[in-house]
């Protein structure tokens, strides 16, 4: 009885110290410092022994993710910068035959010229920022804020779009205090307020209000504008939908896509409620405390 009762023990003392080991391995593999050859194979049982290589082939499978989006970051990085400068003097030559071309037939040329080089200057800017968020080079960083200074920000920029057609935005006061990056924030609801203003008759309005739940703060943008019809509502949210009824307006299909990203990558999420030829709400949902 005596032996049996050492033998249990003796295997009791075996479990602890192989649990032990493998919390061990664990934890240097979640804080990024585990080393195959801290850990001796000869010693370890078979149960240790597959820990081991699973967690060695995660640290292998990180280390290969982590120059990936090195290469990704410096590709994109790349293309900014190859892009940038041909671009804008594209732009700069199309601004100055606008300004000094005289022949009627010629004029409307050169206008295309100049519209489809800011198109392809605004598309490439997107993607950028896109593939960034994508590919996670980079990272958002919400802290816990107010949401009306980056409102007043996001409007002021609008501010002269909107006056060219006489939209009036008005933005509802509120306190709320909401987790967010506030650049990546303002790009979201920017491009928001964009389509408000640019899908909008002449000489109406956009109203901007923050709803305040218990988990979550609302940034709603509500315009009077052509509005969306129900079997389009879940397409507008893929990268370069454009509905044939816009078609024809500026834009590539890409802001909506990037504002629902945006949203996610902070834990929170986008939403619309439209009726076709009654205007549209896009609200962004904003957690309201940091997890």
């Amino acid at each position: 009885m005596f032996g049996r009762h050492k033998g249990k023990e003796k295997r009791k003392k075996v479990h602890i110290g192989t649990m032990a080991k493998l919390e061990d391995m664990l934890d240097d593999a979640l804080n990024g410092h585990f080393n195959e050859g801290n850990y001796d194979e000869s010693r370890f049982s078979r149960l240790e022994v597959k820990w081991k290589r699973f967690l060695s082939s995660q640290v292998s499978a990180r280390q290969k993710l982590l120059e990936e989006q090195g290469r990704i970051k410096s590709l994109i990085s790349d293309i900014s910068h190859q892009t940038k400068t041909p671009l804008a003097n594209i732009m700069l030559y199309a601004q100055l035959l606008e300004e000094k071309e005289k022949n009627p037939e010629l004029v409307p040329m050169v206008e295309k010229i100049r519209e489809q080089s800011e198109k392809l200057d605004f598309l490439i800017r997107s993607l950028i920022k896109t593939s960034r968020l994508e590919s996670e080079v980079l990272m958002l960083q919400p802290v816990s804020q107010p949401i009306a200074p980056m409102l007043l920000a996001v409007v002021n920029m609008m501010q002269e779009e909107a006056a060219k057609k006489q939209i009036k935005i008005t933005v509802e006061d509120t306190e709320t205090q909401a987790c967010f990056d506030r650049k990546w924030t303002e790009e979201a609801i920017g491009n928001l307020l964009d389509n408000a203003v640019k899908y909008s008759p002449p000489g109406s309005r956009v109203q901007i209000k923050v709803t305040d739940y218990e988990m979550f703060a609302a940034v709603s943008v509500k315009d009077q504008g052509i509005g969306i019809r129900e079997e389009e509502q879940a397409k507008i949210f893929r990268r370069f939908y454009r509905s044939k009824e816009v078609a024809k307006a500026k834009g590539v299909g890409i802001g909506l896509y990037l504002a629902r990203e945006i949203a996610q990558k902070q834990n929170g999420y986008l939403k619309v409620k439209s009726k076709h030829g009654k205007g549209s709400t896009f609200s962004f949902y904003m957690i309201k405390n940091e997890r």
